[in-house]
């Protein structure tokens, strides 16, 4: 496969209700794995909550978005400091494959293709249910992973608020109304 040395930053539907987004990460696709499936490091970019990865087996995931960036910037009104989540494991093939339940409704696949030293990784959220909770998660999907690039890299991320604030406006003005 092709090194991809441009990706668009921003996610898109590839059907109305299923958001696609990728970045590219220092590899390799071990050291990603890692990043998406341990707690210690995947709560320093998304949430923390110990997976058991076989299929089926249930998980919790606990966001703590003040925590990802220093300074986090100012919460949004009607957010909490701590939100967690009831999910499931659906499909492991490591170190390339993870498919979770995202909720009741919606399902999450983590893809991650080597890309010469790189990784690419693919996100699809599927089944989101409503326009306000696509914003949410195109945002939240983007700001989360733009700040899982700088963790791997070892640089600063932007401060984690008003990034997401941000993008939230950007996806909508960038999603169709339906």
């Amino acid at each position: 496969m092709p090194h991809l040395t441009k990706l668009d930053p921003y996610g898109a539907l590839i059907e109305p209700a299923t958001l696609k987004i990728q970045r590219l990460l220092p590899g390799p696709i071990e050291r990603c794995w890692d990043w998406i499936t341990d707690a210690d490091l995947r709560r320093q970019w998304l949430a923390s909550g110990v997976m058991d990865l076989t299929e089926g087996a249930p998980f919790e995931f606990t966001w703590r978005n003040d925590t990802l960036t220093n300074p986090p910037g100012q919460r949004p009104e009607g957010f909490s400091a701590e939100h967690s989540m009831k999910c499931r494991i659906v499909t492991v093939d490591a170190p390339r494959l993870l498919v979770i339940t995202w909720g009741e409704q919606s399902e999450v696949s983590f893809t991650l293709t080597p890309q010469g030293g790189e990784v690419l990784l693919t996100l699809i959220h599927r089944r989101v249910p409503d326009r306000n909770t696509l914003l949410n998660v195109s945002s939240g999907w983007h700001t989360h992973l733009d700040v899982l690039v700088a963790r791997m890299r070892g640089t600063d991320p932007s401060p984690f608020w008003p990034a997401w604030l941000a993008r939230k406006a950007e996806y909508d003005q960038r999603l169709p109304q339906a």
